[in-house]
């Protein structure tokens, strides 16, 4: 709502809703020792799209869905499909599967995952490195994820990142919860706003 965290679950330590925003950072005295998410408890992800835009100030960050939550681990530890994100822009747009079967589609990817876990190139929405041209270090972006079946899209500033089929019915999760990631590593600040959902 840009007021406050209604209807998100998580660390107190590390998220805050600030300037209509939903706000996670690390410091040099807040450190975290595993990935923590904050959680939207209101309900599941399975064939929807999701528009936000996002702000990185360093570090490592992503927005997960289609997940589940690994209690045993942690109590804000989450397992599933992510759009990834970090300062750099070295990850940003990819689809990656935090806790899974990591890597599934680089930025500049469309890609089929068969039975088993076996990834196959089958095209391309643009080089890495022109794609990479249209993020915007240090200012917001906006993520577009289109999840129907077993097509899951990423699209940032209005251009399609990655792409994959996930044909692995073993592997794959076909609906679970959404959640925003702060990473372990040097101090980070992750910003998120304007977060719309709509169901297909």
């Amino acid at each position: 709502d840009g007021k406050s965290l209604a209807n998100w679950d998580g660390a107190p330590t590390f998220w805050r809703a600030e300037n209509g925003s939903i706000v996670g950072e690390t410091t040099a005295e807040k450190v975290l020792k595993v990935n923590t998410f904050i959680i939207w408890r209101a309900g599941q992800t399975k064939d929807f799209e999701l528009k936000l835009d996002f702000k990185m100030t360093g570090g490592n960050s992503g927005v997960q869905y289609r997940s589940v939550n690994l209690a045993d681990v942690g109590k804000y530890v989450l397992k599933g499909y992510q759009a990834d994100m970090d300062a750099q822009a070295m990850y940003t747009g990819m689809l990656y599967e935090e806790r899974g079967r990591g890597f599934l589609a680089e930025r500049g990817r469309v890609t089929r995952i068969a039975e088993g876990g076996v990834r196959k190139l089958i095209g391309s929405p643009g080089s890495a490195d022109e794609l990479k041209g249209l993020l915007k270090l240090d200012d917001w972006n906006q993520l577009h994820i289109i999840a129907r079946g077993t097509t899951v899209m990423h699209l940032i500033n209005g251009r399609v990142m990655s792409v994959c089929i996930d044909e692995d019915e073993k592997g794959r999760i076909a609906e679970g919860l959404l959640g925003l990631q702060l990473h372990v590593g040097q101090p980070m600040k992750i910003e998120f706003r304007n977060i719309m959902l709509k169901r297909l």
